[in-house]
């Protein structure tokens, strides 16, 4: 009988960066790495991963109106990584901000389709569609 071997991703590290976009009021997080509770939350407590989103406007700026999250590099995710995109897109609703998804691979996208958050989540192939939408 051939032994049942778990599925662990032995690529890069979760990650995510913080960048401005090319259209002011646009904020990009750009994940790498898989997406999982397990990866989320190893080096960072829920709380403080929570608030990793918050977006500071300095005096003078204006408060974010977009908000993408590129998830080119992300090859998997599960439950806390959608139940976590959900929340956010939450609270950019009340705030006015709209929220895209961009580059999900097929997996990813089958996953929103399976859960409904693509009914209200947009997403788009390329981080230049998301900036002209």
């Amino acid at each position: 009988m051939p032994e049942l071997e778990a599925q662990i991703w032995k690529g890069t590290a979760f990650c995510i960066d913080r960048l401005p976009g090319k259209t002011p009021g646009t904020v990009i997080f750009r994940f790498t790495g898989p997406f999982t509770a397990r990866d989320m939350y190893g080096s960072v407590a829920p709380t403080a991963f929570h608030h990793i989103f918050d977006c500071e406007v300095t005096p003078g700026d204006a408060a974010p109106l977009t908000t993408i999250f590129d998830l080119t590099a992300v090859p998997y995710m599960d439950s806390s990584g959608i139940g976590m995109l959900v929340s956010h897109y939450v609270r950019c609703r009340g705030k006015g901000v709209r929220l895209i998804a961009v580059g999900a691979n097929p997996r990813i996208v089958q996953l929103f389709k399976l859960t409904r958050v693509d009914t209200f989540i947009p997403m788009v192939a390329t981080l230049a569609e998301a900036e002209a939408i």
